[in-house]
């Protein structure tokens, strides 16, 4: 099995992970937990998104967050725009990167975005030139790329021929989203395997969610196929308001854990991680799904137990 020396870890859980809590986090709650993550090595994170409070009143405070969040040497932070009015709002806001976003599945995309697929790559004319203009980076989420709640299979030419428009429009990288969680290691494989035909490993990551459990299997075959960068969400926080049934992101802890145990580096310290997860509970006021965070939880209350009982 060849698997890379280090991986990536994409951080989602400030932005993909509060957006579908139910509980509003105060913006001094954000902050915190994004210094957390940093504190624990996060080197990459996605912080907010500049989206019309009406559609995500989580991240109504957007600007607060991007202009309160502490931005140490050597960590890049983006957000999510999904106009040219939320590009300036980002931009106003000291963000150096943008990520704009989209669903492979017709139904899906106006579910989310209330637009065609390409009424929205049209719409991205307005916002990828201009952010690059700006010496801004720009990430893209393609979103349903291994199914649809609406439509079911997504034809991976869907995919293939969105990949190719927003690289030629100039994102650095695509993130391919697994909306609803149905992905299978075969199935990641096949498509893979076409856009890598196509484009280099490194304009490619992937985000998984594990609602049948196959997210660390889909990341480890898609190590195995060259990809090196990895969504993630402490915890396992959050899912998509608008597929109904998603489960939560792939836990960063769990794949951290898995990585580390596996000898590939991400700069992460775990236990700090962990922390850093915890505080998030504590945020939005439930257990949260991570397997290894309820373990090690577990671990430290049974130590509890008999340091009390001596």
């Amino acid at each position: 099995m060849k698997l890379p020396e280090r991986v990536t870890v994409y951080e989602v859980g400030p932005r993909d992970g509060l957006q579908n809590e139910a509980r509003q986090v105060p913006t001094a709650d954000k902050l915190r937990f994004i210094d957390a993550l940093i504190d624990a090595g996060l080197r990459h994170l996605e912080i907010t998104s500049f989206v019309s409070p009406k559609w995500i009143p989580q991240l109504a405070d957007s600007v607060e967050v991007a202009r309160g969040v502490r931005r140490p040497a050597g960590v890049r932070m983006s957000a999510l725009v999904p106009n040219r009015r939320g590009l300036d709002n980002a931009v106003a806001a000291g963000m150096k990167e943008v990520a704009v976003f989209l669903s492979a599945s017709e139904t899906h995309n106006k579910q989310n975005v209330n637009k065609t697929i390409d009424d929205t790559l049209t719409a991205f004319e307005e916002v990828v030139p201009p952010a690059l203009a700006l010496g801004l980076q720009v990430r893209a989420y393609v979103s349903t790329v291994f199914g649809c709640p609406y439509e079911g299979d997504v034809a991976p030419s869907a995919v293939l021929h969105l990949s190719a428009r927003l690289l030629e429009m100039g994102v650095y990288q695509i993130s391919l989203g697994d909306t609803i969680g149905v992905a299978n290691p075969r199935q990641v494989e096949d498509v893979l395997g076409q856009l890598l035909a196509r484009h280099p490993a490194d304009r490619l990551a992937v985000h998984f969610h594990d609602t049948q459990g196959t997210a660390l299997a889909n990341c480890l075959v898609s190590m195995t196929m060259g990809i090196t960068t990895i969504d993630s969400s402490a915890g396992g926080l959050g899912g998509c308001p608008y597929a109904p049934g998603a489960a939560g992101n792939l836990a960063t802890d769990d794949l951290v854990a898995m990585l580390h145990a596996m000898g590939i580096e991400t700069g992460i310290d775990l236990d700090k991680l962990v922390e850093a997860s915890r505080l998030a509970a504590s945020f939005v006021g439930h257990d949260l799904p991570s397997k290894y965070l309820k373990a090690h939880l577990g671990k430290q209350a049974r130590a509890r137990r008999r340091a009390e009982q001596g």
